[in-house]
């Protein structure tokens, strides 16, 4: 199994998947399932297990998307055309293009996918501490809103593999910012009694962001893997160093009879 799969409601549902390490052809800190081309792993490596994955499933190379990464709160709406230059410093990506599967790659970040089952549309966005703090989950869902009607009471959401609270051991400066951006610190804030350490908790400040957008609690699916006690299944950059690979966590529309292509 080099996948972990999520299970969204409706008529032609997207497949949605979060990458697991095996399977795969990389080796040390990289072993052995990256695709993630920008995190120090070999370029032959990457695209042999790019090459695996588009097999697995039944797509060709072209038209699996994942963005460059850089912690920031920009969104970008993708279709066959767009140029591999417009996915530069993007962290959350959206598409209504059937066949085409959209992903993120995280490390102990959080990774959220997002179906719009009436609009036939689906988001996927990376979300570190910084994205969450500038509130990227939210913006993204704005989007959708925007462009295609998206509404928030009907949204399917997906929260992937990432770091856990409990695992989270975080500066003063970090809990600063999520307190001046107006987070429910009972919610997402603990400290440690043994350490006195703070702790944050950002699944669920992903998950209330949404929730105060007006997305149905229930509708939201928390997976609770923490990736960094669970570093033998899933990369975890606190654990491998942040030159080790990276999950990738995707999103696709299949293919109907009415094609966007």
């Amino acid at each position: 199994m080099i996948l972990l799969e999520y299970l969204f409601h409706g008529a032609c549902p997207p497949r949605a998947f979060s990458t697991l390490r095996w399977g795969g052809v990389g080796e040390g800190a990289y072993d052995s399932f990256n695709i993630t081309h920008y995190c120090g792993d070999s370029a032959e490596n990457v695209r042999a297990n790019r090459h695996i994955l588009c097999a697995e499933l039944g797509i060709t190379d072209d038209c699996l998307v994942l963005p460059r990464q850089t912690h920031s709160d920009n969104i970008a709406i993708v279709t066959l055309d767009t140029p591999s230059a417009a996915l530069e410093g993007v962290d959350a990506v959206i598409t209504p293009v059937e066949g085409l599967c959209i992903g993120v790659s995280t490390a102990d970040c959080i990774p959220l996918l997002y179906f719009d089952a009436q609009h036939r549309v689906v988001a996927a966005i990376h979300a570190g501490w910084r994205g969450t703090v500038n509130g990227i989950a939210r913006k993204t869902l704005q989007m959708m809103q925007e462009v295609y009607g998206t509404k928030s009471e009907e949204l399917q959401v997906v929260v992937g593999p990432g770091i856990s609270a409990s695992a989270f051991e975080v500066g003063e400066e970090v809990v600063e910012a999520f307190r001046a951006s107006g987070f429910d610190m009972e919610r997402i804030h603990h400290v440690n009694p043994q350490t006195q350490k703070s702790h944050l908790d950002l699944w669920e400040a992903n998950v209330g962001l949404l929730v105060k957008e007006g997305v149905c609690r229930e509708n939201v699916h928390v997976s609770g893997i923490c990736t960094f006690t669970s570093h033998e299944d899933y990369f975890s950059a606190r654990r491998l160093g942040i030159h080790s690979g990276r999950i990738f966590t995707g999103i696709m529309l299949p293919l109907s009879t009415k094609s966007n292509f």
